[in-house]
């Protein structure tokens, strides 16, 4: 879906389509559904999709609600969210993400996840707990700082508490709902 108000419909468009391919890939990692050819294959898109964003990027800056539209804007973030085989990339779109929600051009909500991903790539703990690896018992939260001032932090940036996040996910997991917010914040699935 793009908005009619986005200024550069092509770019949303792109996004978009590739994101939506990815979200399928990503829905299936995480459940365990995919072969080590399509797991490779799956990676060889993200890497592909960080490099048409970063095109984007270097070209526009962020493509935040104006450029993009909102789904244009969501469709960059999930395919920043997943450039973990370029960690310098995936923390320069934080920050210009970053920017770009100062501005008012995108989610804070979708930055937190992003820099949370870039915390735990360069082996920090997260900030707001939205990162997760599959465990023995399914979806586990990969390291947090300051645990006790979770809710708090995450209610600063309008996520849920980490609990009734944490539930959220593993019931959808459980009910095989395709790919969101939650099942992109998988870290490790391998």
């Amino acid at each position: 879906m793009i908005t009619h108000d986005a200024r550069r419909p092509d770019i949303a468009q792109e996004l978009i389509v590739r994101a939506a391919r990815a979200d399928e890939h990503w829905s299936r990692l995480v459940r365990g559904q995919l072969s080590s050819t399509e797991i490779g294959r799956g990676r060889r898109a993200d890497f592909a999709n960080a490099e048409v964003l970063r095109q984007i990027t270097d070209a526009h800056g962020w493509p935040g609600w104006t450029l993009a539209g909102e789904a244009g804007a969501s469709a960059a973030w999930r395919i920043a969210l997943r450039a973990d085989n370029q960690p310098p990339y995936q923390r320069h779109a934080e920050r210009l993400m970053y920017r770009a929600v100062q501005l008012g051009e995108v989610s804070l909500r979708h930055w937190a996840h992003l820099h949370d991903r870039c915390d735990l790539q360069r082996g920090a703990a997260q900030v707001y707990g939205t990162q997760y690896r599959n465990g023995p018992s399914g979806p586990e939260r990969g390291p947090v700082c300051d645990p006790n001032a979770l809710d708090a932090r995450r209610a600063e940036v309008g996520l849920p508490p980490a609990t009734t996040a944490l539930e959220d996910l593993r019931r959808r997991l459980a009910a095989g709902l395709q790919a969101d917010e939650a099942t992109v914040e998988f870290m490790s699935v391998g």
